[in-house]
């Protein structure tokens, strides 16, 4: 683990591109989720666990996780339009809903308001009987220790 300190591996930045948004100028849906999956990704790492771990990749058909960790649910809410330019700071809130399953809040903030949260919902299922399985422990330790010690104020 990199640090003690969660917000260091559970708030991250982002600086919208031109690429994200669509004819309209706000960005298209589907980058809000994107940007979810992308700063979980993130914050895993600055916590100190490897992707290659946990997600499935296929460098000479050798590496295959024990547990997947498939989305079960996503659902998000715009509450104000994010243009091109725009400065969002992502806040990741994560939250063990039983032994199989947890979910990762992500609100986006810009200029100090809360602009849209997203949220994905994961079940861990085990990679060869693909039914559900208890959490890896790794993602159990970094949502026990996403709680520990926070100082940020959620909006």
């Amino acid at each position: 683990m990199t640090s003690n300190n969660p917000d260091s591996w559970l708030i991250h930045s982002l600086i919208v591109h031109f690429g994200d948004t669509d004819a309209a100028g706000v960005i298209h849906f589907h980058n809000l989720f994107r940007w979810c999956h992308e700063a979980w990704e993130k914050s895993l790492i600055k916590y100190g666990l490897n992707p290659k771990d946990l997600f499935p990749h296929y460098q000479n058909n050798k590496h295959l996780p024990k547990i997947f960790l498939p989305i079960i649910h996503c659902e998000a809410d715009f509450k104000s339009a994010i243009y091109t330019g725009d400065n969002l700071n992502i806040v990741l809130s994560p939250k063990a809903i039983n032994e199989f399953c947890f979910q990762i809040e992500t609100k986006f903030i810009k200029e100090n308001n809360l602009a849209a949260i997203g949220l994905i919902r994961h079940l861990s299922i085990d990679a060869k009987t693909r039914q559900k399985c208890l959490l890896p422990e790794t993602i159990v330790r970094w949502i026990e220790s996403s709680s520990i010690n926070k100082i940020h104020k959620p909006v």
